[in-house]
């Protein structure tokens, strides 16, 4: 008998949706942020590192961005018109007073070197409104004066090929009068030979 089973139907496919999106203290968390922030801000849910976070040269820095390639973020409060990043917020399992996690030290060190306040929220299926807002009055005071990378500066991102427009890599020249030099060349070389020249 011919099969009239369907092509990717539900028993064929080894994907399944999941039963929760967010886990009960992760809704719990998310309906009271909601509360808090109103219309100021709009409330993200797993944010992945990569969408909030870019890497200056990546093809010398693969080890930064290996480092929060599959993190995320637990919730990103973004501006309502312009959805830019403004505070994130991260549960954390509790700790003892004097230890301290690697990759939480990653994360806050993270937010903070770009001057966005990092709220660490002790894990809970019940959240109370006043813990909350010292916790964010903390990390927000922690970040008013942290250090900004000004955009635009040499050095601080990879050129884009001034004759065809794509991106750039970092090439060494292997001989001639310029051998050992560093350059950038067309990542689209050698059809398009656009080379911009390492200071």
């Amino acid at each position: 008998m011919p099969d009239n089973k369907p092509p990717n139907s539900k028993s064929d496919s080894p994907y399944r949706l999941r039963e929760h999106f967010l886990s009960v203290p992760e809704v719990a968390l998310y309906r009271l942020l909601q509360k808090m922030t109103g219309e100021h801000y709009v409330v993200c849910p797993k944010v992945a590192l990569t969408d909030i976070f870019t890497i200056i040269r990546p093809n010398e820095n693969v080890h930064f961005y290996n480092k929060i390639f599959r993190k995320h973020v637990d919730f990103l409060l973004c501006d309502p018109k312009t959805l830019k990043p403004a505070i994130a917020v991260e549960m954390v399992k509790p700790i003892a007073r004097n230890e301290t996690r690697a990759n939480d030290q990653f994360m806050e060190e993270l937010f903070f070197s770009e001057g966005i306040p990092l709220v660490h929220v002790p894990l809970g299926e019940n959240y109370d409104v006043n813990d909350l807002v010292n916790l964010f009055t903390i990390a927000v005071s922690k970040t008013k004066n942290a250090p900004r990378h000004a955009p635009g500066l040499v050095g601080d991102s990879v050129p884009m090929c001034p004759v065809c427009g794509k991106m750039m890599v970092l090439r060494i020249h292997r001989d001639g009068g310029k051998g050992g030099k560093k350059y950038y060349g067309c990542m689209d070389s050698p059809r398009c030979a656009g080379v911009v020249a390492v200071d």
